[in-house]
């Protein structure tokens, strides 16, 4: 076994335990930090929105 294997967590290699170890850094955020990344994500989530419209971003779901 090499010495990465030994310092993995594999606690956070399962669905939970990914998800766990996303909230704990998400709670590591300042106020300003959390309000910054939700404002990205609103502008990511508007980018793709408009490349639905282009035709450019197919959604996978049929409707």
């Amino acid at each position: 076994m090499t010495d990465n294997n030994k310092n993995i967590d594999w606690e956070q290699t399962t669905w939970e335990g990914s998800r766990k170890a996303q909230l704990r850094q998400w709670l590591k955020l300042t106020l300003r930090e959390r309000l910054q990344a939700v404002e990205n994500m609103g502008e990511i989530s508007q980018h793709f929105k408009q490349m639905r419209e282009q035709g450019r971003f197919k959604d996978t779901q049929k409707k």
